[in-house]
């Protein structure tokens, strides 16, 4: 009697101990869980802010602005325009162009 008695004990020691031991577990785990879902949150709302600032980088009047102010571009008037004509050729073929 005292033998079942005893592995009746050490079996329900073991059990407490695998119980705590599991419990640590699911805590440490839910620590990391809400560790990934706050960074998960942060790098989207980074994402969100990349997204912003790439609309604003690729706005025409900014560009326009940079090139006005800092590569010194005018824009395209007719007098500043070089119009090249194709040399002509003796013989055309029937058809325009060779």
């Amino acid at each position: 009697m005292i033998r079942v008695t005893l592995i009746l004990a050490l079996l329900l020691m073991a059990s407490a101990i695998s119980l705590v031991t599991v419990r640590f577990q699911t805590r440490e785990l839910f620590v990391a869980s809400e560790h990934l879902k706050s960074q998960a949150h942060e790098l989207d709302t980074e994402w969100r802010r990349l997204q912003l600032e790439r609309a604003e980088l690729a706005r025409n009047a900014r560009i326009d602005s940079l090139a006005r102010t800092e590569l010194h571009l005018v824009p395209v008037t007719p007098d500043r325009t070089i119009y090249l004509q194709e040399p002509e050729t003796g013989h055309a073929s029937a058809g325009g162009r060779p």
